[in-house]
């Protein structure tokens, strides 16, 4: 399901700044109220340095001994490193049979780049992502059980049921089918400024992700949790290629490669209360009535030195992740990806996300289930369709029971 875009929509945007800033009153007070809280957690991630992304080991997860110090910092920060979610040489075979599939379908000589541009307006590109699908390496990775216990882990931290109402199943998984990446050694890529998921526009502009940040719109920041479900699985955005018709409590991808914080690598804004800022920002009074700090339908939330400068500092990038380790990042996290001159290693990775079993998150998983029987790309992505015709791509045959359900089939 999508939700329809305003036919005028900088009229839209005055009028609902000009309704949420009545609500909300001294705008610029609950703004500085936020900035004194953000400025302190910006100061706490740089005096933790790399320790501010928290690293958990698998068999801890596994085994329900991930000591209270790390979920602390788990729930404080947004994000973790899994450590051995799948066995170093599981990963390194999963990561050859991809290169494999590529070249058994000569795809580098089929693939016409890439037919979006969901990052426009950021200052930095695209880095190496394959609109490939539906490989056995991505499948048995999503489906596999480890996974799932980490997803399980991970949802755990949310808050599913309030207000009278179960929001998701942190429980059962449903698919979210990605990308892949491979960046070759001696590459070099221009990464992805720092942005934000799941909607643009329509954080100020929907009415059910303002019941979401309802406590920010009414000026009660102190009352917000980023960590509450309530209303999340109600939002369906705007139609744009950069839609995502899931609730995804975390983005994740799983390393297929040794990588190093030098190597044009995943970096966060460890602070998932962030978002409030963002959404006060756009309601300043420096900022003109129909903008939104430059937010636009079909593309990402770009955060902005001109905008959002108190929080760029805290960017962190992952620590040194291993084949087989994963790495998660809140769906409201503010991320980007660095710059690369000459890489020195491989960098590949599978994109696969914690989608946990709700209404909305079981539709699109079933429309993937259909998607993935012709070969075709998932909904959320463009329909490059390259594995339609590919006789080597995954079957029924291949799912499990688990990948079975998570495609509704």
């Amino acid at each position: 399901m999508v939700s329809t875009l305003p036919s005028d929509v900088p009229a839209a945007i005055r009028d609902t700044k000009a309704r949420l800033r009545a609500g909300i009153g001294d705008v610029a007070g609950l703004l500085a109220e936020i900035e004194k809280d953000m400025l302190a957690e910006v100061e706490a991630v740089l005096a933790a340095g790399p320790a501010a992304f928290p690293v958990v080991a698998y068999d801890d997860v596994a085994a329900g001994t991930v000591p209270s110090a790390t979920l602390d910092a788990i729930r404080r920060r947004g994000c973790a490193v899994v450590r051995g979610t799948f066995p170093r040489a599981q990963a390194e075979s999963w990561d050859a049979e991809l290169a494999d599939y590529l070249a058994r379908n000569n795809f580098a000589a089929r693939y016409a780049g890439p037919a979006d541009d969901v990052f426009g307006g950021l200052s930095s590109s695209k880095p190496q992502i394959y609109p490939i699908y539906w490989s056995r390496p991505q499948l048995q990775a999503r489906q596999s059980e480890r996974m799932s216990t980490v997803r399980t882990f991970l949802n755990s931290f949310w808050r599913n049921e309030s207000e009278g109402r179960v929001w998701f199943d942190p429980t059962l998984d449903t698919g979210y089918p990605d990308r892949i990446r491979r960046r070759e050694p001696g590459s070099s890529s221009k990464g992805l400024s720092a942005h934000t998921d799941s909607g643009s526009v329509e954080r100020w502009l929907l009415p059910a992700y303002q019941q979401v940040f309802r406590h920010v719109f009414s000026g009660r920041w102190s009352s917000y949790d980023p960590w509450d479900a309530a209303h999340r699985t109600e939002v369906d955005e705007f139609e744009s290629t950069v839609m995502c018709s899931s609730f995804r409590t975390f983005q994740g991808w799983t390393a297929l490669s040794d990588m190093r914080p030098t190597d044009g690598v995943l970096h966060v804004v460890p602070i998932p209360s962030a978002m409030a800022y963002l959404l006060l920002r756009a309601l300043q009074d420096d900022v003109p009535a129909d903008d939104l700090c430059g937010a636009t339908n079909g593309r990402v939330l770009a955060v902005t030195e001109q905008w959002h400068a108190p929080l760029l500092p805290a960017l962190t990038p992952i620590p040194a992740v291993e084949p087989g380790d994963t790495v998660w990042w809140h769906c409201d996290v503010i991320h980007s990806v660095a710059d690369v001159s000459d890489q020195e290693r491989w960098g590949n990775v599978m994109y696969i996300p914690a989608a946990p079993m709700c209404p909305k998150n079981a539709r699109y998983a079933a429309d993937c289930g259909r998607r993935f029987l012709a070969g075709t790309s998932p909904a959320d992505f463009a329909a490059e369709d390259y594995e339609a015709t590919w006789p080597d791509r995954a079957t029924l045959a291949d799912l499990t029971a688990i990948g079975r359900a998570q495609l509704g089939l």
